[in-house]
């Protein structure tokens, strides 16, 4: 079986898109975040931005690679309650939207499969 490529650049431009997204436009990712989590959730939205923009760069560095990507992986798995609440408030929402939220919760899989396929390709 043909190998395919684990991309690491785009997933760095990934998590760099969205680290900047973050923070030009936080009122979107505020509604998310959940309401147990301490702080307001601007603070969540800033440090949340910030670790994406450092692990962009850590995926993007050759030497840093390896752990970074997995340290990608566990982020898109700590992410995953945002994702759900996301969801779950979706019935306020517009159809399209609730469908891109719902849709989105499975899409979490394949990025942390794609993290560990970097972190595994840098590995060797």
């Amino acid at each position: 079986m043909p190998r395919t490529p684990s991309s690491p650049l785009l997933l760095a431009g990934l998590l760099a898109g969205a680290g900047v997204a973050h923070t030009v436009a936080p009122k979107q990712f505020d509604a998310i975040v959940p309401r147990s989590l301490p702080g307001t959730p601007r603070q969540w939205t800033y440090v949340s931005g910030a670790v994406e923009l450092a692990l962009a760069a850590g995926v993007a560095h050759p030497r840093t690679r390896r752990v970074a990507a997995l340290a990608t992986a566990a982020f898109f798995v700590g992410v995953f309650p945002a994702n759900v609440k996301m969801a779950l408030d979706s019935g306020r929402r517009s159809p399209g939207f609730r469908a891109a939220a719902i849709a989105r919760l499975p899409l979490q899989v394949p990025l942390v499969l794609w993290a560990r396929g970097v972190s595994r390709s840098a590995a060797s």
